[in-house]
Order: C-alpha cells, then structure tokens, then sequence
C-alpha cells in the first residue's frame, strides 16, 4: 500500500512517518520550502526521510512570503516567546500560516493521485495549545470530501484517505509513541526561530520541552536558553 507523508522534520509529522510505516505502507515523503523562517526544519526532513527508508521525498518550492500574514513567513513580525500554555491557548496565535494545510494537503493529493497511493497521512493535532483551524477533525473530514470530489480516484469509488493518527493524542502521548516506533529525536527539529539550535521559548519548543520533561526525558536537541 503506497502512501504520501506530510513531512516537515518536526516531532509530530515524524512521528506520524514512522506509523505509516509500521502500518505496512510504501512511504512516500513531501515537504515544503515555503520560504518560511524556520527553512531550518528541511534539514531535519532529509534527515528523517533517510533514517525511515522512504522510497522517494519531495520538496516542493513555493514563496508565502509574497504576502506573508504569519510570524513565520514574515520576518517583521515578531515570535511569540515565553508564553504559557494557558495564554497559548487563549486565541490563534501569529505563527499560524493562512490555509497552510490545505496547500500541502492540495499538493499531497496531487502526488498521492499521480503515483495511485491510497493514502495520505498529515500529522495535524487538535490538542495541541495552538489550535490552529486547519489542524482540527472538522477540518480533516472536510478535507476528506475534497479528496473524494475532486478526484478521479474519488469519483471513481476508491477516494484516498487522510489518515491523521496524532488527531487527538496529547503531547506527552506522541512523544510515547514516537519512542515505541523508534523515531530519532535528535533528527526532528520544531523550533519555530529557525537559528542553528533550537530557542526554547517560542510556542514550538515549549510544547515539546514541557512533554519531554513530562515523562522524565531529556530532549536530545541542544537548545539557546
């Protein structure tokens, strides 16, 4: 069974790479070079890809930064840094990149089409503090009607799926599993800041380092403060 994986080189969608694998698919990888801050994180794609094995990884190039509209694709705009997880979760924050997910979801249909893979997997998690609106199940079942209309694979009856295993797990809960599936934390990169390591105070880092700490662990990156 083939399937195409939204990789960025972070904990969650590496994580969700090494499922798809130990779900018995053909692994097929595609990030993103969006010209965005942290371009930082491909590095740690490349990394990931060759750690899992993949048959092929993509990246494919594009610039929202022609109208940016998100801390991370526009560099006058400030990072949030320090927050707690309270104020995290008080409103979307800044980091969030205007219907992101729907153009690498639109360009994984594409690539899942054109190589007859039946699946799509995307590492989104709604529990996550940042609560960004393309990350959550509403957005994913609508999504799943996209791929089944606007497809001849759909249309024909065998529509490809998005299969988002991190859903609804807690931090701590992908952090366990990604240890159960054996993915390589130091290869994995989620700072948001995009400097040679990691800052530990954008919203990124504190997600990752609070479940790290959560369970007793120490997070193999090598971090500013």
């Amino acid at each position: 069974m083939k399937a195409v994986i939204l990789l960025s080189g972070g904990l969650d969608s590496s994580t969700v790479l090494y499922q798809a694998k130990a779900d018995g698919c053909e692994c097929y990888a595609i990030s993103f070079d969006y010209q965005q801050r942290h371009r930082r994180e491909l590095e740690s794609a490349a990394k990931i890809s060759r750690s899992a094995g993949v048959v092929q990884h993509q990246v494919v190039k594009f610039d929202l930064t022609l109208w940016g509209g998100s801390a991370l694709t526009d560099n006058k705009m400030e990072l949030p840094g320090d927050r707690s997880l309270e104020q995290m979760s008080e409103k979307i924050p800044i980091t969030y990149v205007p219907a992101r997910n729907t153009i690498f979801l639109s360009f994984a249909l594409a690539y899942a089409e054109t190589i007859g893979a039946e699946r799509v997997y995307i590492g989104v998690n709604a529990l996550d503090y940042s609560g960004y609106p393309d990350c959550r199940p509403d957005y994913i079942e609508a999504m799943q009607s996209v791929f089944r209309l606007g497809t001849k694979q759909g249309r024909e009856g065998e529509a490809i799926a998005i299969v988002a295993p991190l859903l609804e797990l807690k931090k701590t809960e992908i952090v366990e599993l990604g240890n159960s599936l054996g993915v390589s934390w130091e290869d994995t990169w989620s700072c948001y800041a995009g400097g040679e390591k990691a800052c530990g105070v954008c919203d990124s880092c504190r997600l990752r380092v609070a479940a790290f700490s959560e369970l007793g662990l120490t997070d193999p990156l090598p971090y500013v403060s």
